[in-house]
This record gives structure tokens, sequence and C-alpha cells, in this order.
């Protein structure tokens, strides 16, 4: 496909990269001569220097022969007038990135609709979305749900202590009657990989597990994951009061959480203080442990980074973790800094870029995809399918199916019920199957299930 994507930041620079590698025909345009130069020399794109809201650049760059559209400039204004713009040109998906609640909110004046846009991506609520969903995950370093949340993906870090420790996929297996999940992908030494019956799980590798939200409580017994028992409401710290701590803070309240939100701007926390309705703002620096351990930090089932600078947010969990916080986890936007963070001893890291970066990929992805979660360093992607009524595969045995070589189905909806699957599965018009896939195999993955 012929994909224009407008702005070269975190967000357009992950999808240039990822679509490139995939085979797609990317032109990227920038006002940047230098973030485009850079592009261009390390990603196999076309790089147009200009306003990506001008219809002499869009023309120049091609958009009369576009599939997708993809705005992700840091103005609002113009992701909006350029998607406008590709309307007009009669492209036919178009994405923008935008951050005002004007465009988002409930009542906004200028819904998605109205502009004729099939996608207005928040990175601040994408986000905060992801970060409520591990704070509610014990022992979870990614979380992302399908199937209206009832199946359930997650990343677990093996440690010398953990039971699945030293045993192989094989021997999973025979306990699965028990605990019903699957295990999709370990990552191991900067590599991933699909597992089969002789892998065996080794203490320092990430497991990613496929599993149904009500077999979680065992499964977290099983990983000895369990929340901590603690009298009254489970304590969580935020540290930042931007849109995403203030996101974050809300959603951890309705969840019954005794949220602690720190800020260091005496105006931003009297502004928070009217916004939130059980959540103690307090104005101080996030190395000011002293006053953390008053409020109780040494007791906090989580705390959390989300300030603008990843140095302190790495550093504010790391202190919190080392004063008793039982996990922590850090906003980190720099991507070299995403696979330090959790050897220094951070339980997990959300990049923003990732979390946009899922909701745009999906409007690319072929073959009924209903959402898609992007999995950071790997470039894999766990996807939700949606079986056809005309798809070639219903009724077929998925052991005959010759499904793709790096990718591996990790549950099958059917209705409100779901199956493990084996090799005597089969589909069925209106299933909704979650494939974790690695980069080699997505564009078979899409043509498997077109």
């Amino acid at each position: 496909m012929k994909i224009l994507i407008v702005g070269v930041g975190q967000v357009g620079y992950f999808l240039c990269e990822r679509l490139s590698l995939e085979g797609h025909e990317v032109t990227l345009i920038d006002r940047s001569p230098e973030h485009l130069g850079k592009a261009a020399d390390r990603l196999n794109v076309l790089g147009i220097h200009g306003n990506g809201a001008s219809a002499e650049i869009l023309e120049q760059a091609g958009i009369k022969d576009a599939d997708i559209f993809i705005a992700v400039t840091d103005l609002d204004e113009v992701n909006i007038l350029a998607c406008l713009l590709a309307r007009e040109y009669q492209v036919p998906t178009r994405v923008a990135r935008v951050k005002s609640i004007e465009y988002t909110g409930q009542g906004a004046v200028l819904s998605k609709e109205k502009l004729g846009i099939d996608l207005l991506i928040n990175p601040d609520d994408a986000v905060a979305e992801e970060i409520v969903q591990i704070a509610c995950r014990a022992g979870a370093f990614d979380v992302a749900e399908f199937a209206e949340g009832q199946i359930q993906f997650l990343g677990y870090r093996i440690n010398e202590d953990s039971p699945l420790r030293d045993l192989s996929l094989r021997e999973l297996g025979e306990i699965r009657g028990i605990y019903r999940f699957v295990i999709t992908a370990i990552s191991r030494a900067g590599q991933t990989i699909i597992p089969r019956g002789d892998d065996v799980i080794l203490a320092g590798d990430s497991i990613f597990i496929v599993a149904h939200r009500k077999d979680l409580p065992a499964i977290q017994y099983l990983l000895q994951q369990q929340q901590g028992k603690k009298r009254g409401a489970a304590r969580a710290f935020i540290l930042g009061g931007g849109n995403i701590g203030l996101h974050v803070a809300l959603e951890l309240e309705t969840m019954g959480f005794a949220v602690r939100l720190i800020d260091q701007d005496e105006k931003r926390c009297e502004r928070l203080s009217a916004k939130l309705n059980r959540t103690l703002v307090i104005n101080t620096d996030g190395t000011d442990i002293r006053t953390l351990l008053d409020e109780g930090v040494d007791g906090a089932e989580i705390f959390i980074a989300v300030t603008d600078n990843d140095e302190s947010n790495i550093l504010c969990s790391l202190l919190a973790k080392q004063h008793g916080a039982r996990r922590s986890l850090a906003l980190v936007n720099k991507p070299e800094l995403l696979n330090l963070a959790p050897s220094l001893g951070i339980d997990a890291c959300v990049s923003p870029r990732q979390a946009a970066a899922g909701a745009i990929l999906k409007y690319v992805r072929r073959g009924g995809v209903i959402s898609l979660a992007a999995i950071e360093g790997s470039n894999a992607e766990v996807m939700e399918i949606l079986i056809k009524p005309d798809s070639e595969k219903i009724g077929i045995p998925l052991r005959k199916l010759h499904f793709p070589a790096g990718a591996i189905i990790g549950a099958v909806m059917h209705g409100e019920t779901y199956t493990i699957p084996t090799g005597d599965c089969h589909l069925q018009a209106g299933d909704r199957v979650v494939v974790f896939a690695l980069p080699a195999a997505l564009g078979k993955i899409e043509r498997f299930f077109e």
C-alpha cells in the first residue's frame, strides 16, 4: 500500500520504521530538513520537505495515489487541516493525532464523524489507559485487552524464584487444565521467539501470555503475583499532574485506589484538587522522599511517574521502589531508555509512541483486524481478527490450515464463550481470534485472514 505520513516525531518515525520494514511504500512529510534527513537515511522512505497542510506539498508527495493518510505532527490544527485536504483528494483512510479535548471529548463540536476522519487519536489518553491496565494487573509490565476486555494479553518477567523457571512448554501444557492460558512469546536477550514444546523458560526471560479475564486470579497465583494484602484500599502514588497524571488519577479513584498525586507546581496542584474527588494532591518534588514516606509510599501498591522528563521518571520510580513501594511504573519517551529502565529494577515502562502507534496500525492492517497492540522493542503485534462469513478458513481444523510461521493463535472467542486453541479447533463465522505475530509474519497473517 501507499502510505503518506505527516510529521517525523516519535510516533511518525515509529510508524515509518514499522511500515517500511513490511514493504509498504511510505512517503514522509516534515518541516524540519534535519529530522527528515535522518529518517530518510535510516529508513526506506521517501522524504518531502514542507508543510503537510499544503495542497502543493501533498500533491508533490503523491496524495492522489495514497491509500492511507496519517497526520501526527505536534500541532492539532495542522493534523486536522491535512486530513481535511486528504478527504478532498479522496484518500480512503485518514488518521489524525490530536491532544485537544475539543476534538475528542463528549459533545465535541468537531468530532471525527463531522470532520470525515477515520481515527482521532489522543496519545495522552491512549497511554493513560495502558497505565491504568498495568496498575490493576499485579506483576505485569505489559497489558492489552481484546474482545471488550474478556481476553487479556500480559507480559511477565521471570526471576530466579519464579515457579515457571526451567519448565518447558510441554510441561506447562500438562497443567493447562488448571491454569488456562497460552504463552505466545518469550523475549530473551533482545530476541522474541514463538515457543514450542521443547523450549524452556529461563530466569531473565520475559513471557507474554493470552488468557481470559476470569482465569487471571489463578494465573497470578501460579506466577506468585497476587495483589498485596493490606488493610483498606490499595495505595497508588502518581508523580506528575499533567493530562496523563490527571487521567490516571481519575480512573484509579473509580477503581477504589487511595491515590496520592504529586506535583511541584503549586498552582497546578490547586487546579488538580478542584478536579479530583478522593485523591490527595501533594505539592512537592518527586525526590522529596521524606514527605513521600510521611504520606505512606513505603506501603504503596504502585508508584507511577508520568512527568515530561524521562530521567526524572526513572530516578523517582527507583527511589520509591527502594523505599518500599511494591511496584513502580515509569513513562519513558526515549526509545533508548525503554530497554534500560527495566534492567535497573523498574517493573514497567510505558511508551506514548507505542500506545498511539498501536491504535493507528489497525487502520493499516487488512483481514478484518478489529484491534491491535504493538510490542515495543520487538516490532511484534497482537491482533484481534474477526472471521468473516465468507472466510475460506471456516470449519477446517487449525492443524490443517498451514498457519504462518512466526505467529500463534492465543485465544478464540465465539460469542460469549472462548477456547484455548488446539490443532483440532476450527473457526466459525463471527469468531474473534487473538493472534501474536512477529514482524516477518505480519503480512502473511493479513493475507491468511483476508
